[in-house]
């Protein structure tokens, strides 16, 4: 009997509480896949292909989608009118994806089938990224760009090389971006709204490519979880993004950059426990 098999037998459990865990921590500087792989190591619960956990990612991306789909619109309206503005955010969204994007298809088998399997690395990840997000929290820098609108061109792509960062799992995208935006010269407030919109080409890509990948590993049985994992994680989500930035603007990162450091230290515990 499968890993997957066996935590399928435990009914709609495992797959609501992995999607809540992707839904609450896909946009927060936490690593979502770090949580959710740690938590299935310990809880033994595996999809061949690691299908599941790309599948209901995107119940996270249609939150960000549901929630900003009006901007989304008008900026697609005006970016086809070729109006300046609009040209240059599509640009700088292009150019924050793309380096990852790269990376992720010529990195794909090593890191599914090496880092991914290796809760070690996304403990150690989890600290180390939850002691730089703590510094560059605290730092006292001077923001020039507050308006995602006008990130130039050049800090775009150098927040995309540092969003390949996140390929390891552990690390996090959205602690990756938010820490270069934060080194670039943005605002706490954009640097994270930022991380929602580059999301969806960077995590809309990586859905298809995995979907495409792992298809022969798709069954009746995998694909009722797949719906409650992706429901579940589609809620969750849409909450957390709504008020995110709100609490972003008046906390700043250290509650997530403690959390980080936590999970982490607690991971390395289970895992020299239950060696």
């Amino acid at each position: 009997m499968s890993r997957f098999e066996m935590a399928a037998d435990q009914g709609i459990f495992v797959p609501l509480l992995l999607g809540v865990i992707e839904g609450v921590t896909e946009f927060l500087p936490v690593s979502s896949t770090g949580h959710l792989l740690l938590v299935e190591h310990f809880i033994g619960f595996s999809s061949p292909g690691r299908v599941f956990e790309v599948l209901i990612q995107l119940g996270a991306i249609l939150a960000i989608v549901a929630i900003y789909f009006q901007r989304l619109f008008r900026i697609a309206t005006d970016a086809l009118a070729r109006k300046p503005g609009a040209l240059r955010f599509v640009l700088g969204v292009l150019l924050a994806s793309f380096p990852a994007a790269i990376a992720g298809v010529l990195l794909h088998d090593f890191i599914k089938t090496v880092i991914y399997e290796s809760p070690v690395v996304i403990c150690v990840s989890l600290i180390l990224g939850g002691i730089v997000l703590l510094y560059v929290d605290q730092m006292k820098l001077t923001p020039k760009y507050t308006d995602i609108y006008d990130y130039p061109p050049l800090l775009c792509l150098y927040v995309g090389l540092f969003q390949m960062l996140a390929l390891v799992p552990g690390v996090s995208r959205s602690g990756a971006t938010i820490v270069g935006s934060l080194l670039m010269g943005t605002d706490k407030r954009s640097a994270a709204e930022f991380t929602f919109f580059i999301a969806l080409p960077i995590m809309g890509g990586a859905f298809s490519y995995d979907l495409y990948k792992s298809r022969e590993y798709l069954t009746s049985e995998l694909g009722a979880a797949v719906i409650i994992g992706f429901a579940a994680a589609f809620v969750t989500a849409f909450f957390v993004v709504r008020y995110l930035l709100d609490f972003i603007s008046r906390n700043g990162f250290a509650i997530f950059a403690y959390w980080r450091i936590f999970v982490g230290a607690i991971g390395l515990w289970g895992l020299l426990l239950f060696k």
